[in-house]
């Protein structure tokens, strides 16, 4: 029988229980909803609402709920409505009419809340926990390449002398931006709507700020009617998640480029690679594939929450148990992703001569060579000039700027002598680039310690 049941004449539809039933999936809130009822009930006690001996049974009710779910000797009913009713039933169930006074000054609209909140706060701090491990591998990852030369890009063409460790400690400041944003995210999910009851508050004497200091929260809500129909903390975590998601993305679509044989620059090692089933030659980067394709997965999950929640009026209404499955999912998917793709990053083996001699041939020390006129005063417009008609003739000569004669660059123009091939060499080119953020071996470095 349904806890409404006074109010209805007819028993519920099969198909309408089962349409309406969230116990499939919101059964993952049960430990915060023991929670969560257990600081109610202990708040009761205290303001005189419940005696003593009922918040001592309903307690040791929910420990043995709480117990009995986690052991697997008790299971969820299909036929309950959700979590919040199933737990409250059972509780009955065990300890009598002591339960029956637990949902006293509580609706499941503020108890929803609560348990999603709490659901929130600890996952947040998951993903922190595992965006932070992605970050300190990347930060090592940077020291150990500081001075493994290789071509930065634009377009996806070869344009400027970096290092590895300067392009790990790009995606490191990216990974740290993620978690500035889950902890302002954390921010503003810490909030308790315990007490918020349907919409409206309730007549009873109850202590909002025992409950909410019980339960780990640094404050109450403002507003009973936003304190039932806020999703802003679902949709903000479903964001941060995206942004963490398309992250990995760009990485994984590096680490598949930089895998492949085009490139070769970095090789996967084998527990985290895949073979064909036909072609026995193949090293398939699956791990990175199946990042930047969950990344989708991620975006349809926050776009679906937003869709949800875009016309609902004031306050609680059903659409908002849809919030629950996309962000269980996104969660799921972001955590599994973070801890899977650092473990794979983190033992690489990465092949710094190709790295270096794909960036000889690319002639990204040419703004290097313009660089080395004005400094005897041409002007950098002139300089650049000479220097594009000076890759027109490596590239016409098969030469790279390195190699071609120095009479080939005096053709060009006169000012240039000897020294120039000690300014353009690679490694030189990059132990002058010493402005703040510059791919020096010593700035990555500096960089790379700050992360750690």
């Amino acid at each position: 029988m349904k806890m409404w049941a006074g109010r209805f004449a007819k028993e519920e539809d099969k198909l309408v229980n089962d349409f309406n039933s969230s116990i499939g999936f919101d059964g993952r809130l049960a430990p915060f909803d023991v929670e969560g009822s257990k600081a109610h009930a202990q708040m009761l006690c205290a303001t005189g609402i419940i005696p003593e001996s009922d918040a001592i049974s309903i307690e040791n009710g929910l420990n043995s709920i709480a117990s009995d779910l986690a052991s697997g000797v008790l299971t969820f009913d299909a036929e309950a409505e959700d979590i919040h009713m199933f737990i409250e039933a059972e509780l009955t169930n065990r300890i009598g009419n002591a339960g029956k006074r637990l949902h006293t000054a509580r609706s499941r609209n503020d108890q929803v809340a609560l348990d999603m909140r709490l659901y929130v706060k600890s996952a947040l701090n998951k993903i922190l926990e595992k965006t932070q491990n992605l970050i300190t591998t990347l930060a090592t990852l940077a020291i150990k390449n500081a001075d493994a030369v290789m071509s930065g890009y634009t377009h996806l063409q070869k344009a400027q002398p970096v290092t590895l460790g300067h392009y790990f400690n790009a995606y490191a400041n990216m990974f740290s931006r993620d978690i500035s944003r889950l902890k302002d995210c954390l921010i503003r999910a810490d909030v308790c709507p315990l007490g918020a009851c349907a919409l409206a508050g309730t007549t009873y004497p109850i202590d909002r700020e025992m409950t909410a200091k019980a339960l780990g929260f640094s404050r109450v809500g403002n507003n009973s009617l936003d304190d039932v129909s806020d999703r802003d903390f679902v949709l903000e975590t479903a964001f941060c998640i995206s942004l963490i998601m398309m992250h990995l993305s760009r990485l994984s679509e590096e680490v598949i480029l930089f895998t492949s044989s085009e490139f070769k620059y970095i090789e996967l090692d084998d527990a985290f690679a895949t073979g064909s089933s036909i072609m026995p030659q193949k090293k398939n980067p699956d791990v990175a594939e199946l990042v930047r394709g969950k990344t989708g997965r991620v975006y349809g999950n926050l776009v679906a929450l937003l869709t949800v929640m875009k016309a609902l009026p004031l306050a609680y209404n059903k659409d908002m148990q849809e919030d629950k499955e996309a962000l269980f999912d996104s969660v799921d998917t972001v955590l599994i992703c973070l801890e899977t793709f650092t473990k794979m990053i983190e033992c690489i083996t990465v092949n710094k001569e190709n790295m270096l001699i794909s960036a000889q041939k690319g002639f990204i020390n040419a703004t290097d060579v313009a660089d080395y006129l004005t400094k005897k005063g041409v002007p950098f417009r002139d300089a650049y000039k000479c220097s594009g008609k000076l890759v027109a003739v490596c590239i016409e000569k098969d030469l790279t700027l390195n190699a071609l004669p120095l009479d080939e660059y005096k053709k060009i123009n006169e000012l240039f002598e000897e020294d120039v091939y000690k300014e353009i060499d690679l490694i030189n080119c990059l132990k002058k680039r010493t402005s703040y953020g510059a791919p020096s071996p010593q700035m990555v470095e500096e960089q790379a310690k700050k992360f750690l």
